[in-house]
């Protein structure tokens, strides 16, 4: 398994969400409380995303439970600007980017405002609105849009990993991939079967993927990160050794060695493309396996250790908690 389809497999949705608003313009929803990543596309006509509040608007959990997010060079301020969608792209909106209206125009406001899973009608004039099948809504009339939100929650440390190799908004156009996988998610949407939400959430991780994959592959990733890096000679192979073999007990040297690169060359490359030394890189992942191992099972710390490369469980503890705020014992029974 390559690298990214291990993220993605130990990131795996769970209560996933998935449904379809198939109405005629004008038409907006807004969002309260977004979940930690929502997927949205307009299938067949334009839509926007305009961002209305601040994560910060909202009262903050105590900082001594919130886990440091995951030392990743990423873009966090959600843009002023609204996000406009061409007919079949899609977007994925980080849930910390704040609240935000879904609408066919960046100016139509908001008729429905969706608030912990509850929808409260803003515009009587909607009130009409009906349900069209599992999981659809709208008038269905000729001319509507018919437009997919599904809303994502992610398991453990490599979830949060791979939600902070996202911008607030990244933006997959049509045609890089996704187009099949949207519109058999679409058909599922309106079905109604047994084992139905377990196959929603299997497209919806299938979704997830292709835009992730499609995002890190396009020309000119805007920023670096592990993801993007991973078609760069070398700096690919290393990253591909250090997830596959985190135990190891590496050194720059060897990795150079490994990929055939003088060590300097290799580690100017390497932090150039990925954002991080080397060894910096493979202490946050071994951070991320460590969390979820803490969570997940019941190895004991010093066994923790070993797995992922640390012959001393003090080392350990100590890197452990610089990196994430808490020892690995608060952190196991915090997660408990």
């Amino acid at each position: 398994m390559d690298v990214l389809s291990d993220l993605l497999h130990r990131a795996r949705a769970e209560h996933t969400r998935v449904h379809q608003l198939v109405q005629r313009p004008p038409w907006s929803v807004a969002f309260a409380d977004p979940p930690a990543l929502t997927v949205v596309a307009a299938l067949d006509g334009p839509a926007s995303v305009r961002f209305t509040g601040q994560p910060g608007d909202e009262p903050a959990p105590p900082a001594s439970l919130v886990p440091p997010a995951p030392p990743v060079p990423t873009t966090r301020t959600a843009p002023t600007a609204p996000v406009l969608l061409a007919p079949g792209d899609l977007a994925l909106i980080r849930g910390d980017a704040g609240r935000y209206v879904l609408a066919d125009r960046p100016e139509t406001a908001p008729q429905v405002l969706i608030r912990g899973g509850t929808k409260q009608v803003l515009d009587p004039a909607v009130a009409a609105d009906r349900s069209l099948g599992p999981r659809t809504y709208g008038d269905g009339l000729p001319g509507a849009t018919t437009l997919l939100h599904g809303a994502y929650e992610f398991r453990g440390a490599a979830g949060a990993h791979l939600l902070g190799l996202l911008p607030p908004v990244a933006v997959v156009p049509a045609g890089d991939g996704t187009g099949a996988a949207l519109r058999l998610l679409a058909a599922e949407t309106a079905r109604r079967e047994p084992g139905q939400e377990v196959v929603l959430d299997r497209l919806l991780d299938l979704v997830l993927a292709l835009a992730v994959r499609a995002r890190y592959t396009r020309p000119g990733t805007e920023l670096p990160s592990w993801p993007a890096a991973l078609g760069v000679p070398a700096v690919g192979e290393a990253i591909r050794l250090l997830h596959t073999e985190p135990e190891r007990r590496w050194t720059v040297a060897e990795l150079a060695a490994r990929v055939g690169r003088s060590r300097t060359t290799f580690a100017a490359q390497f932090t150039r493309a990925v954002g991080e030394p080397p060894l910096a890189h493979l202490t946050a992942w071994r951070m991320v396996l460590a969390a979820d191992l803490l969570r997940d099972t019941e190895l004991t710390v010093s066994a923790v250790a070993h797995r992922v490369g640390y012959q001393d469980a003090f080392a350990f503890s100590t890197a452990f908690k610089r990196t994430r705020g808490l020892t690995p014992s608060a952190w196991r029974e915090l997660h408990a």
